[in-house]
């Protein structure tokens, strides 16, 4: 993926890292409903009413990053506000905090219960088949052991890497979890020789402050839709 790449992020990974993931007719292609709702076409003139037909559900939404089909009468297209996109180029300062661990299929309920907490809609029982994942541990106040924060890593090729479900159960904001774990992540895969990247939306100030003081920088914003499919 080089930087163009990053126009069309959903397209881009499903035809590069995410090969053996992604379901395909044509112009177009998505991920297992399972792993996550989105859906990438190769263009914005992309005649995809044969790839819809044929890869997403009667009244099924999907969502789509950088490049959207003409809408037809087999679906319907709603555009959201333009997502913050952002890069990181060089290593990051991490701060000191509790240790980081990385989750595995062991502790896959806990990270379905602080997502549809925090992250809801676009994590799903799969998604961490898409990359790593990362979390802190700690107890909460009724002394329970609980996963606190995670963060990790969706779509992406072999020089990019997106850093996503940067999340903080309520309990435990303030402390820095969030800080500490994209730093990590980053820094992980800035030696491994990806260039990370991540979305925000423009109401999420707090995560966006975050990630400037950080270190990552701005692209120009992206667009972001959901489709949807009609009904039968």
């Amino acid at each position: 993926m080089d930087a163009t790449d990053l126009d069309n992020p959903i397209w881009s990974s499903l035809r590069s890292r995410h090969r053996d993931l992604a379901l395909g007719v044509g112009d177009a292609a998505r991920y297992p409903s399972a792993i996550a709702p989105f859906f990438g076409v190769a263009n914005a003139e992309a005649d995809v009413a044969e790839s819809i037909a044929s890869l997403i559900e009667p009244d099924e939404s999907v969502y789509l990053l950088g490049v959207a089909p003409r809408a037809s009468g087999a679906c319907s297209i709603k555009a959201y506000p333009l997502l913050a996109q952002m890069v990181c180029a060089s290593p990051l300062a991490v701060i000191d905090g509790p240790s980081i661990i990385e989750l595995t299929e062991a502790h896959r309920a806990d990270v379905l219960e602080l997502t549809a907490l925090v992250y809801p809609h676009y994590f799903r029982p799969r998604t961490m088949e898409m990359g790593r994942y990362f979390g802190i541990y700690e107890v909460d106040k009724s002394g329970d052991v609980r996963l606190a924060a995670m963060a990790g890593e969706r779509m992406g090729t072999d020089t990019h890497q997106e850093i996503s479900a940067i999340c903080t159960h309520p309990d435990f904001n303030g402390r820095g979890y969030a800080r500490r774990l994209t730093a990590v992540l980053t820094n992980d895969n800035l030696a491994r020789g990806r260039t990370p990247f991540l979305h925000a939306s423009h109401e999420n100030h707090r995560a966006l402050r975050m990630y400037e003081q950080l270190g990552y920088a701005y692209r120009p914003d992206i667009g972001f839709w959901s489709l949807r499919r009609a009904p039968r």
